[in-house]
């Protein structure tokens, strides 16, 4: 593509014109245009980047003869490699938390895992059939502006996220130094990594993905091998009460439903010919494969750290990446380099959750859509370095803070989304016309989808079990908020969403 390229508005550009794939196009829509004509220098920029690997497109709906990538295990593999890493270990550890034992933690991880994963892969398959990312296709149920109050949630979780991601890996890079590697030295290579693989987009980030997973395996195998000995001593606990196991479960949710907002932001490349159910299956068995037995490894690696002096000295210096180092002690300096591999697991869930925040960027005010998303990617990691410097001082405690804010909003958002999608609009994609996405006279209000979420949480409080507030109902059943906000905002919708179409006819 060249700076003097025209674009008609909503008309794909020619193949054989540019001779760019539809991932690399500019956007295919006129937004783009003006935003990369502006200025001669800003033309000379769009240019380079052009002839290199960055996806240019933003949120613009991909048309359907742009749809052409036939790789459809790239469903699976990117869901995979941003499982396969310290992130679900981490969430593991705090399994023991709520008086599990590893059998009960076990259990609950497999179930919850199972029933939660299912979501995100199901609206993931809506991407090749809708060409829409995963919040563009929220507007058609929460309206073009009202969608802005799950984006701003959205944000906050995938920022969340990846300060998760940046400690976790910048804690191994300070465990394997012997302290010479401050953990915000490590914070900031994570995170500037991370940066160049989400800058580049959609094709450099699935190819990444492609691949990463195979020295991230490898690692974890080795880890478990050095430190296996020793998952065994595994500390008493009490019997378990319904209240750790929901609480538990909460946690699991709050790792994988969050998921479900970026799911469709994978896919929308893909050819839509391919059946739905074998891509929910990728991407359902690219979920739960790695997550399940590595949040099992975890909740083993918390069970037995107060029993391990080695890991309760390395988990109390570097939390997480302090228990890896000593695990993997006994490998000398082999075991380090693998801490290192362990840390640089990571840049495939950080890297891919931050293209999805470069992406919910441009759709939170409808004037940033003329914001190239690859700048985005700047911004999000100027946030995510000094906030992750500041999470690791007291990183479990701000991790379990964290996790209470997520879970709740997710599960009445993907409530919103499904029973629009299932009930509203039958299941048919023709409905998501490319013509009404950023049109707020052709979208619905919105007020329906925000006021079932937000009175499904007359139930959500009371049923609430967090550090800083333990509802009513909670204190019988534990945490039972995610299902509470999924059921009763589904419920509520249904008759909210009818009124709202009778009276606004969209």
């Amino acid at each position: 593509m060249t700076a003097s390229t025209k674009i008609e508005p909503g008309r794909p550009y020619d193949d054989r014109a540019d001779g760019l794939s539809p991932e690399k196009r500019a956007t295919g829509s006129i937004v783009e245009d003006r935003s990369t004509s502006s200025s001669s220098f800003t033309s000379t920029i769009v240019k380079y980047l052009s002839a290199g690997p960055v996806e240019l497109r933003g949120v613009s709906p991909v048309p359907l003869e742009e749809r052409t990538s036939t790789r459809y295990s790239s469903y699976f593999s990117i869901w995979f490699c941003m499982n396969v890493n310290l992130l679900p270990i981490t969430f593991g550890m705090l399994g023991p938390t709520y008086g599990l034992n590893l059998r009960d933690c076990t259990l609950v991880i497999i179930f919850f895992c199972l029933l939660t994963a299912a979501i995100p892969a199901y609206l993931g398959t809506l991407g090749p059939k809708t060409g829409l990312r995963q919040m563009i296709q929220a507007r058609f149920s929460f309206g073009r502006y009202i969608v802005s109050v799950p984006v701003v949630l959205n944000l906050a979780t995938l920022t969340g996220f990846c300060v998760i991601g940046c400690v976790i890996g910048g804690q191994c890079l300070s465990a394997v130094s012997g302290g010479s590697l401050t953990s915000v030295a490590g914070i900031v290579i994570i995170g500037v990594l991370s940066l160049l693989i989400s800058f580049c987009g959609y094709n450099v980030l699935h190819n990444y993905e492609r691949y990463a997973w195979i020295p991230a395996v490898i690692a974890i195998i080795i880890t478990t091998g050095c430190g296996g000995s020793h998952l065994t001593q595994q500390a008493p606990t009490p019997a378990a009460s319904p209240g750790g196991v929901f609480s538990l479960g909460m946690i699991i949710a709050s790792y994988m439903i969050p998921f479900a907002a970026l799911a469709s932001d994978f896919t929308t490349y893909l050819h839509p010919k391919f059946p739905s159910w074998r891509l929910f299956l990728y991407g359902f068995i690219g979920l739960v494969l790695p997550s399940v037995p590595l949040m099992i490894l975890g909740a083993a690696i918390g069970g037995a750290i107060s029993n391990v002096p080695a890991w309760e000295e390395g988990y109390e210096t570097n939390a997480v990446g302090g228990v890896l180092a000593a695990m993997l002690q006994p490998a000398g300096g082999f075991g380090k380099f693998v801490v290192v591999v362990l840390s640089l697991t990571l840049l495939g869930n950080i890297a891919a959750t931050m293209y999805s925040v470069t992406l919910n960027f441009q759709i939170l005010v409808p004037q940033l859509v003329h914001v190239p998303r690859y700048i985005f990617s700047i911004v999000i990691t100027a946030i995510v370095i000094p906030v992750s410097i500041k999470a690791a001082a007291d990183f479990f405690p701000n991790l379990e803070n964290f996790i209470a804010l997520i879970g709740y909003w997710s599960a009445a958002f993907v409530a919103v989304v499904m029973v629009e999608h299932i009930v509203f609009r039958a299941g048919r994609y023709d409905t998501y016309s490319h013509d009404a996405w950023n049109s707020a006279s052709r979208l619905p209000w919105g007020s329906a989808a925000l006021t079932a979420s937000v009175l499904s949480f007359a139930l959500v409080v009371p049923s609430m079990a967090q550090v800083w507030f333990t509802g009513p109902i909670a204190e019988k059943t534990g945490d039972i908020g995610f299902e509470f906000a999924f059921v009763i905002t589904a419920l509520l919708y249904l008759p909210f969403r009818a009124i709202e179409k009778r009276m606004c006819r969209r």
